[in-house]
């Protein structure tokens, strides 16, 4: 079962409303996707920490329905 790209975007900005979300599907599956979340809640915070809120924003999906999340993170400049 495949997640939409748009779904994975509007998980990630229902958590974090002011991002940016950029999301690519990088095997055309559904299955493997990249994503570029730009936020202000990532100020101060190590890249573990944003790749951490952005996986909690998936809710438990992250290796289930969605198998692979090439993952970027930052803060606005």
């Amino acid at each position: 079962m495949a997640m939409d790209a748009a779904d994975i975007e509007s998980m990630i900005k229902e958590a974090l409303p002011d991002a940016q979300v950029t999301i690519r599907d990088l095997a055309g599956d559904g299955d493997h996707y990249a994503a570029e979340v730009v936020s202000s809640e990532f100020v101060g915070k190590s890249r573990v920490q944003q790749h951490q809120i952005v996986y909690g924003a998936l809710k438990g999906k992250m290796g289930g329905v969605l198998h692979a999340l090439a993952l970027q993170t930052s803060a606005p400049e």
